[in-house]
């Protein structure tokens, strides 16, 4: 059973902020995020909260 985190993923670029849900799988957390609305695909801020 993996657990569910929830992720806050800010855009260093153009400071949008995304919050999502995922689960941790291989030390990885998937949320499938794959790019900013600004297309920046690799300049995030990212934080995880393993939710309960």
């Amino acid at each position: 059973m993996s657990i569910r985190h929830k992720v806050t993923i800010r855009c260093n670029r153009c400071n949008e902020k995304f919050i999502l849900r995922g689960r941790k799988d291989r030390g990885r957390v998937d949320t499938e995020f794959k790019r900013c609305v600004c297309s920046n695909t690799d300049d995030f801020e990212i934080e995880e909260e393993a939710l309960i």
